[in-house]
């Protein structure tokens, strides 16, 4: 099952209120499982409905990755290893946030492979330690 998307800034502002339940060198991950949803006040339960669903946002803020190209890569990378982990996400809501820079020196291109590697071995990472 494809993870319905965050789109308003009120769904990002939820998860971000809380601790990151599980961090990397450049990525940390929010996340407010179903029960969480339920137990939460009346507002966000309805930023998050069906709350049986499993809701994934991207955070690529521009102060990490300069250009336009590397975010969209990035944030591309971010939804295609959260469908294809070995064990799925479980219901409620998700967001990865790019929380440092990947070094300019280390991937001088944009959008090299190179980068996606590096990005997609560290969000495997990511939702490895995710926990229950």
């Amino acid at each position: 099952m494809r993870p319905r998307h965050l789109r308003i800034r009120p769904q990002f502002q939820a998860l971000l209120a809380g601790p990151a339940v599980a961090r990397t060198a450049h990525f940390a991950l929010h996340r407010l499982s179903a029960d969480g949803l339920a137990r939460a006040p009346e507002p966000t339960q309805a930023l998050f409905l069906p709350a049986d669903t499993v809701w994934l946002g991207a955070m690529v803020p521009k102060r990490w990755a300069r250009r336009a190209v590397t975010r969209n890569a990035i944030r591309r990378q971010i939804y295609a290893v959260a469908e294809e982990i070995s064990s799925p996400l479980t219901a409620g809501a998700h967001l990865v946030r790019l929380r440092a820079a990947f070094a300019p020196a280390q991937f001088p291109s944009a959008t090299s492979a190179a980068l996606k590697r590096a990005v997609r071995a560290e969000l495997m990472t990511l939702f490895g330690r995710r926990g229950a």
